[in-house]
């Protein structure tokens, strides 16, 4: 009775340029800030 009953992902390959722009809609505001974080944290304990 172990029946797998969860539906498996469908191949929508439609789907991928919207996955790629969550992707950069999240990404690059992220890797900015981290960005950022560096280069304040080298001025903080470089002076």
């Amino acid at each position: 009775m172990s029946h797998d009953s969860s539906p498996s992902p469908p191949d929508l390959p439609g789907r991928r340029p919207l996955i790629a722009f969550a992707w950069l809609w999240v990404g690059a505001p992220l890797a900015y800030g981290l960005y950022e974080l560096v280069r304040k944290a080298t001025q903080l304990f470089t002076g």
